[in-house]
């Protein structure tokens, strides 16, 4: 699998992940973040090579740290 397709794969189950633990579903975390639900859709399915600026909105909408969203990256490389 290439390190691309990859990221995209981990970055989605962490905004999943923590979607999940908070309760929130992909229609109200698309409205809080104000993005389309099939959007945040396809980040969490890696069908989407997502934007820093987007990645601000649904760290804000989660209401996590910028990095909470990456702390899988530096586990992998351990």
């Amino acid at each position: 699998m290439k390190t691309k397709q990859k990221i995209l794969l981990k970055f989605g189950a962490k905004v999943r992940g923590i979607r999940k633990i908070k309760g929130i579903s992909q229609e109200e975390l698309a409205h809080k973040a104000d993005l389309h639900r099939t959007y945040i859709g396809m980040i969490e399915r890696a069908e989407k090579n997502i934007t820093l600026l987007n990645i601000e909105k649904i760290a804000n909408a989660l209401e996590v740290d910028l990095n909470d969203l990456f702390k899988f990256y530096n586990e992998d490389k351990k």
